[in-house]
């Protein structure tokens, strides 16, 4: 597999003019873009595995023909991901117990050099299992990989030690640790978060007041943004990311972020009052004196209540994975609020996929 190197500049000022154009109705100002490393820039990688005649190698789909087709090397993914792809399969096929029935391999990497492997199996995975994966771990390690190692089968989940790394991403002279759990979401491309983080960093200093986020995940954003605030109330549903960014508020000694575990559209009902939840109890909302609101929602976009909770805010700050969604939502936005800052991050390169953000403002 051959990446087009040599066309990425044009790719990207392709999508530059694509989302100029698409935010062209809403009076937006000349767009910040940030580029992507051109290679090696995902953090995290699934193949399916295909077993042929004593062989076993990694397998993806064409998206257009569905056509199968074998990944020795793939330099969309970190080189770690690389070197681990090639280290693994040989060490795999020595095992029956380890190969039998593995029929998907998942990896996520980070910039500080740790990795998990995840083997799905459609099998019961047993205790010989467990003892040869553990050897597995500990002959990787012996190649210098600081790997964790995790077991998928159909009701099952075994860990040998952890289900998580924990990423070191470099922000503005300031190193942020982000406790990143096995299949919970992550951005994937790290260098292009780091330049969201400094993006939103720009946009969000000088603020007054404080800060609401709807969606945190892990704390990615809100933990980077808390130094611009007097203090941040954000709302995540997931349990393994709550978790995660519990561990980051710690980690990076935050002292004025609470994460609540709901749904953005929980928390819109709780503030228009329509209903009562346990999970506040003991938190004084109105302690709180939120002007600026911060969303990353799915490619969905902001639902309708959401749209109008959002436009109560002086400041929105809006990360986008669908442009067009972005626009719908703009419809309404843009009626209360002005683009102040538009920007592009290319963390899907020779793809279509646009990630953008817009810095929006109330009109006076």
């Amino acid at each position: 597999m051959q990446l087009p190197i040599e066309q990425y500049s044009t790719l990207l000022t392709q999508k530059q003019q694509k989302l100029t154009a698409l935010l062209a109705p809403f009076n937006a100002p000349a767009l910040d873009v940030f580029d992507s490393p051109t290679q090696n820039y995902r953090m995290r990688a699934e193949f399916r595995v295909w077993h042929d005649k004593g062989e076993l190698y990694h397998v993806m789909f064409d998206q257009q023909s569905k056509q199968r087709y074998r990944v020795d090397r793939f330099p969309t993914a970190s080189v770690l991901i690389n070197r681990m792809m090639e280290t693994l399969i040989p060490l795999i096929k020595e095992q029956d117990i380890l190969s039998k029935k593995l029929f998907q391999i998942d990896y996520l990497s980070t910039l500080s050099n740790q990795i998990i492997v995840s083997l799905l199996y459609h099998k019961t995975l047993t205790e010989e299992w467990q003892i040869a994966a553990q050897a597995l771990k500990v002959r990787l390690e012996n190649k210098k990989f600081n790997v964790q190692i995790i077991g998928r089968a159909t009701k099952q989940k075994i860990c040998l030690d952890q289900d998580y790394v924990d990423e070191i991403l470099p922000v503005n002279g300031r190193n942020y640790v982000y406790r990143q759990i096995e299949n919970s979401f992550t951005q994937p491309n790290a260098v292009v978060n780091c330049k969201m983080l400094q993006w939103a960093i720009e946009c969000t200093k000088n603020s007054t007041g404080d800060l609401l986020e709807l969606y945190c995940g892990n704390g990615n954003f809100s933990i980077a943004l808390a130094q611009n605030f007097r203090k941040v109330l954000a709302t995540e549903i997931a349990k393994p990311s709550v978790a995660a960014a519990q561990f980051n508020i710690v980690e990076n000694g935050i002292d004025n972020l609470q994460i609540i575990r709901m749904s953005a559209e929980e928390f819109t009902q709780a503030m228009n009052g329509i209903r009562a939840f346990n999970r506040l109890k003991g938190i004084d909302l109105k302690a709180y004196q939120c002007n600026t609101i911060f969303v990353d929602p799915p490619r969905a976009g902001l639902d309708s209540d959401t749209l109008k909770l959002v436009q109560n805010y002086d400041r929105i700050l809006y990360i986008s994975c669908n442009p067009h969604t972005l626009c719908d939502n703009l419809q309404q936005l843009t009626h209360t609020h002005r683009i102040e800052k538009a920007a592009l991050f290319d963390q899907f390169p020779y793809t279509d996929h646009m990630e953008s953000g817009v810095w929006l403002v109330r009109k006076s």
